[in-house]
C-alpha cells in the first residue's frame, strides 16, 4: 500500500472541503468588494466589478444569502457593506437587514455596474471600488479566494506570483497530488489512514444535514425535496432509501440556491459539489445504521475521489459539477453496501455511462435538480455494483480501468464541451438582453 500521499491527501481535504455561505462564485465578488473596501478605508460611492463569462454564467440568477435576490450587484453591493474579508467563503455571514436594505438602495442609485471582462481565467472577478477621489481594485482569479492583485489609485501594491501551466489550466493547488495519484491511492487512504487524522470530515456531514434541514422546514427555490416529501406524505412514494436520498440531497441544494443564511460545505470550491459528495453518503449510512468509522471512511472517499475526479477539469466548465461530485459519493455509497475497491470502480464507471455530458447552465434554484438526478444515479450505480452489474468498457467513454474512464470523460469536459460552454453563454446573454 502507497502511503506517500496520504499526507498531501489530508492537506488537499483541508483546502478543497471548507464551508462556503452562498453560491461561490457571487460570493468571491462580494469577498474582493469587501477586501477592496477595507483598503480603501471608507464605504464607496460606487463599484465597478468585471468577470470572466463563466462566472457571469454562475452569478446572474443564483440567490445572495439573506437577500431575497440574485445576481452579482446585489453580492458586490453587500461585500462592499458588511463584507468580513478574512472569513473568504463565508464573506457574508455576518450581513444584517440594514445592510440588505443599504445594499437594494446603491442598486437602485445605479452604484453598481458589472460587466463581462475579455479575459482567458476560466474564473475571474475584479472589483474597484471609488469614494470619487480614491480607487482600489482586487482581482481574484483561477480560485475562489486567490488574489492575484491590488491596485491602489493606480499603483500595483500586490500582485501574486505567476501560476504554473497546471494551476492556469485547472486552478488550484489540489491539482499536483491529484493529478499523480490514482483512485487505488484514494481508496486506499480512506480505508486505512488513523480515523483522528479525517474527524475532520464530520464537519462536512453536519453542515450539509443542517441545511437539508433548512430546505425542508423553508419555502425554498423549487422545492424538490419539500415536493418528494409532500408524496411521501400523499402515499405517491415510498418512504425508501432512494426517496430519502432524493429528499434530503436536494433540499439541501433547494436552501442553498435560493440565498439561506446557512454555509454548506463545499467541495473544489462549489457548494452544490459538497451536497452532492456528502448527504448521499450520509443518508446511506443512516439508513443502514453505519457506525461512525464507516460513515467517516466513506465521507472521506467520497470526498477525495470528488476532488480526484474535479482537479483533472477546468474549474468552471459545461459539465455539470454535481455529476462529478456524485461519483465520489458513488463511492462511499458502495463502500458502505459492502463493496471493494473494484465493486467502487465499476460503480464510477457505470455513473459516467449515465450522467456524462449534463450541462451547467449557471448557478440557480433548478440546479437542485440535477444534484437530485446525480443522487439517484450514485445509488443506482452503486447498487448495480453490489450485484455485479455495471457499464463495461466496451460501451461509450467507459473504459476498463476506472482512472482511464476518469480521464475520458475529463477529455470530454475540457474539449469538446468548451465549445458547448461558448453555446450555453450565447443563450443565457441573448435571454437576459
Amino acid at each position: 500500500m502507497n502511503t506517500q500521499f496520504w499526507s498531501p491527501f489530508i492537506q488537499v481535504l483541508h483546502q478543497e472541503v471548507v464551508p462556503a455561505l452562498g453560491c461561490t462564485e457571487p460570493v468571491s465578488v462580494a469577498l474582493a468588494a469587501a477586501m477592496a473596501t477595507q483598503r480603501l478605508g471608507k464605504k464607496p460611492q460606487y463599484i465597478v466589478v468585471a468577470v470572466s463569462p463563466n462566472l457571469m454564467k454562475n452569478g446572474m440568477g443564483v440567490g445572495i444569502p439573506g437577500t431575497g435576490m440574485v445576481g452579482l450587484p446585489i453580492a458586490a453591493a453587500l461585500g462592499a457593506i458588511a463584507g468580513d474579508p478574512s472569513a473568504e467563503l463565508e464573506v457574508l455571514a455576518n450581513v444584517t437587514p440594514d445592510d440588505v436594505k443599504q445594499a437594494k438602495q446603491w442598486l437602485a442609485n445605479e452604484a453598481v455596474s458589472v460587466k463581462v471582462a475579455p479575459v482567458s481565467h476560466i474564473l475571474y472577478a475584479q472589483v474597484t471600488v471609488s469614494d470619487g477621489h480614491h480607487s482600489v481594485t482586487v482581482t481574484i482569479a483561477d480560485t475562489h479566494t486567490h488574489v492575484v492583485s491590488i491596485v491602489e489609485n493606480g499603483l500595483t501594491t500586490y500582485q501574486a506570483a505567476a501560476p504554473s501551466s497546471d494551476e492556469s489550466s485547472h486552478g488550484s493547488e489540489r491539482t499536483g497530488v491529484m493529478l499523480e495519484a490514482k483512485a487505488q491511492d484514494i481508496y486506499d487512504f480512506a480505508m486505512h489512514v488513523p480515523l483522528e487524522q479525517i474527524e475532520f470530515i464530520e464537519k462536512a456531514q453536519q453542515l450539509n444535514d443542517a441545511l437539508s434541514q433548512e430546505g425542508l422546514s423553508g419555502e425554498y427555490g423549487l422545492q424538490i425535496g419539500a415536493t418528494l416529501q409532500r408524496n411521501v406524505e400523499r402515499g405517491l412514494l415510498s418512504k425508501d432509501l432512494m426517496t430519502d436520498v432524493l429528499i434530503r440531497t436536494a433540499a439541501a441544494s433547494d436552501a442553498r440556491m435560493d440565498g439561506a443564511m446557512k454555509p454548506a460545505m463545499s467541495n473544489s470550491g462549489s457548494g452544490n459539489q459538497g451536497i452532492a459528495a456528502t448527504m448521499p453518503v450520509v443518508v446511506t449510512g443512516q439508513f443502514l445504521n453505519a457506525d461512525r468509522e464507516q460513515q467517516l471512511r466513506a465521507l472521506t472517499l467520497s470526498q477525495l475521489l470528488a476532488i480526484y475526479i474535479k482537479a483533472q477539469q477546468h474549474k468552471l466548465s459545461a459539465l455539470c459539477g454535481a455529476t462529478t461530485a456524485g461519483m465520489g459519493a458513488t463511492a462511499g455509497i458502495t463502500h458502505l453496501l459492502g463493496g471493494d475497491y473494484a465493486q467502487i470502480s465499476h460503480a464510477v464507471g457505470s455513473m459516467i455511462g449515465d450522467v456524462a455530458g449534463v450541462i451547467c447552465d449557471g448557478a440557480k434554484t433548478a440546479c437542485a435538480m440535477k444534484v437530485s438526478s446525480s443522487a439517484s444515479s450514485a445509488l443506482k450505480a452503486a447498487m448495480m455494483a453490489i450485484d455485479h452489474h455495471f457499464v463495461s468498457g466496451q460501451e461509450g467513454i467507459v473504459a476498463n480501468d476506472v482512472d482511464d474512464s476518469i480521464a475520458n470523460l475529463s477529455a470530454l469536459a475540457n474539449g469538446s464541451m468548451m465549445q458547448t460552454d461558448v453555446q450555453i453563454l450565447d443563450i443565457m446573454v441573448s435571454k437576459s438582453n
